[in-house]
C-alpha cells in the first residue's frame, strides 16, 4: 500500500484515524501496530514475519541489557546487544546484499576458471532498511543510556511498525519519541498541521516528481544523447529524487502529526546547500545524522588524527551508499560523496572555494551533485561512464536522437521544471509553513490536494523511489 493510492487516501487512512480516536489512549498503540501490520503486510504478508522477529529479538535484548544484577553482567549486556546487531544485520544483509555478492563471487570464479554456482533470487522486502536501523539504535541507546528501556512489548511493537515513517522513513530513533509512545499530545492545531503537510508531500509527489520521473526516464533509457538531453534528463532526476523523498517524509511526518507524534524534518532545503557538507546537512537528515551516531563517532570521528578522519568518512560514505542499494553504482556513489567530503575538510574554511559569492558556490554545489545523481540513477557503473560521455560531447548522438528531443522537450515538463527550481531555491519549507494555518493557506492546500488527486488517476502506479532501499 501506498500513500499515493486511492486505497490509502479513502479507505485506510480515514478508518485509521476513526478508530484510532475512538479508542482510548492506552489502547491506541495496540490499534496502531495492527493497522502498521495490516498496511505493511498488503504488499507480502509474510514480510511481516521479519519485521516482528527484529522487533522481538530487540525487545528482549534491550530486557538483558537493561537487567539489574552482578557478576558477569558486563558480559552479558555486550553479549546481548551484540546478538542484536547480529540478527538485524543478518537479516538486512542475507535479503539485500546476498545477491549481490553472490553473483560478484560468480564473476570472481569464472575469471579463474573455476566453476560457479547457482545464485537465487531472493526477494527485498520494502522497508527493510529503515526498521533494522531503527531497531538496531533501540539496543545501542539502552547499552550506552541515552535511552529508557520500554516495559511495554506493544509499545515497542508500536515504534517499529508504526505505517507512516515505516516503509521510506525518516529513520525515527527510539529515544526522540519514547515519552511520546508514553504520552503525547493531540490537539486540532497540530492535527490540522499534520494535514497540511501530508497534502504538500503528496502534491510533491503527483504534481512535480512523476513527470520530472519521466523526463529522467526518457533520458535514462536512451540508447543515444546529445548533451542538452542528457542535462536536460540529470536536472530533471535531481528534481524527481528531492520531491520524490522529501515529499514521502512530509506525508509521514503529517501522518505522525494526525496521530499526535512529532518526528523530526528529514529535508531542510538540500539544493540551496554551498558545500558537499553543507548538503549532507540538508539532505535525507535521518540516515546522515545515524551514520553520525552510531558510525563516524564510535569509529573515532576526527578525534584520532587527520588520516583516521579521512579513512572515516570514507567508511561511512562507502556504507551509506551500500546502504542504499546492492550495486556498485552505489558504492561509487558513496566514495564519490566521501571524498568531496574529504577534499572540503583539506581544503577548510579559509579556502578560495569558502570565499566565493553565496550562489557561486551553491550552484557549484548543485553541479557536483548532479554527477553523483547520474550514478545514483544508472544501472550500471558502464551506463553512467556513457551518461557522463553524453553529457561532456564525447559521443555522437544518433539521428533518432531528435524523437527523444521531441519527448523531453515538452510545455508541461517545461513548466514543471520551472516550478520545481522555483520551490527549491525559495527558503520557506513546508515542514514550517503549515504550522500556522491561515484561511488563504487552507483554501491553497484545499485546492492543490484536489489537482494532486485528479492527476494521481491519470498517472500510471509510480511508487516512491525509496521504496527500493
Amino acid at each position: 500500500m501506498v500513500f499515493t493510492s486511492h486505497i490509502f487516501l479513502f479507505y485506510f487512512l480515514p478508518l485509521a484515524l476513526l478508530g484510532y480516536y475512538l479508542l482510548p489512549f492506552r489502547r491506541r498503540n495496540g490499534f496502531l501496530t495492527l493497522a502498521s501490520y495490516v498496511f505493511y503486510g498488503w504488499w507480502m504478508p509474510w514480510f511481516v514475519l521479519l519485521m516482528m522477529t527484529s522487533t522481538v529479538v530487540d525487545f528482549c535484548c534491550a530486557r538483558v541489557i537493561s537487567a539489574e544484577g552482578t557478576g558477569t553482567r558486563g558480559r552479558q549486556r555486550l553479549l546481548a546487544l551484540l546478538t542484536s546487531m547480529i540478527v538485524n544485520l543478518g537479516l538486512l544483509g542475507f535479503f539485500k546484499y546476498y545477491m549481490f555478492a553472490a553473483e560478484n563471487l560468480n564473476r570472481l570464479l569464472e575469471l579463474f576458471g573455476a566453476e560457479t554456482f547457482r545464485v537465487f533470487q531472493i526477494a527485498l522486502p520494502i522497508g527493510i532498511s529503515f526498521y533494522t536501523f531503527q531497531t538496531m539504535s533501540y539496543t545501542i541507546d539502552v547499552y550506552r543510556g541515552v535511552a529508557p528501556p520500554v516495559k511495554s512489548f506493544g509499545d515497542f511493537a508500536c515504534f517499529v511498525s508504526l505505517f507512516p515513517q515505516l516503509i521510506a522513513g525518516p529513520i525515527v530513533r527510539y529515544n526522540t519519541v519514547a515519552a511520546q509512545l508514553a504520552s503525547r499530545e493531540h490537539s486540532l492545531p497540530k492535527f490540522a498541521s499534520g494535514i497540511g503537510l501530508f497534502t504538500l508531500g503528496f502534491a510533491k509527489k503527483i504534481l512535480l516528481a512523476n513527470p520530472m520521473g519521466e523526463v529522467a526516464d526518457a533520458a535514462f533509457g536512451a540508447e543515444s544523447l546529445t548533451t542538452a538531453d542528457a542535462w536536460f534528463g540529470v536536472v530533471a532526476y535531481a528534481f524527481q529524487i528531492y520531491f520524490d523523498f522529501c515529499g514521502y517524509s512530509d506525508m509521514a511526518i503529517g501522518l505522525g502529526r494526525m496521530l499526535g507524534f512529532e518526528f523530526g524534518r528529514n529535508f531542510d532545503a538540500p539544493y540551496l546547500a554551498n558545500s558537499m557538507t553543507d548538503f549532507w546537512r540538508r539532505w535525507h537528515i535521518s540516515l546522515s545524522t545515524f551514520l553520525r551516531d552510531y558510525l563516524y563517532i564510535p569509529l573515532g570521528g576526527n578525534r584520532k588524527g587527520t588520516r583516521r578522519t579521512y579513512i572515516n568518512l570514507a567508511v561511512v560514505m562507502l556504507l551509506g551508499g551500500l546502504w542504499h542499494g546492492a550495486n556498485w553504482v552505489f558504492v561509487a556513489w558513496g566514495l564519490y560523496h566521501g571524498a568531496l567530503l574529504g577534499l572540503e575538510r583539506i581544503l577548510g574554511r579559509s579556502s578560495i572555494y569558502a570565499a566565493l559569492p553565496f550562489w557561486f558556490r551553491v550552484s557549484i554545489t548543485f553541479g557536483l551533485v548532479l554527477f553523483s545523481w547520474v550514478l545514483f540513477r544508472s544501472s550500471t557503473i558502464a551506463d553512467a561512464g556513457s551518461y557522463f560521455a553524453a553529457m561532456f560531447g564525447l559521443v555522437e548522438s544518433e539521428t533518432f536522437a531528435v524523437l527523444l528531443s521531441a519527448k523531453l522537450y515538452t510545455p508541461s515538463h517545461f513548466l514543471v521544471m520551472a516550478l520545481c527550481f522555483v520551490f527549491v531555491v525559495q527558503p520557506v519549507q513546508a515542514f514550517d509553513w503549515v504550522r500556522n494555518l491561515s484561511l488563504l493557506r487552507v483554501a491553497v492546500l484545499l485546492s492543490v490536494f484536489l489537482l494532486a488527486v485528479a492527476q494521481m488517476f491519470n498517472q500510471a502506479f509510480n511508487p516512491f523511489l525509496y521504496f527500493q532501499f
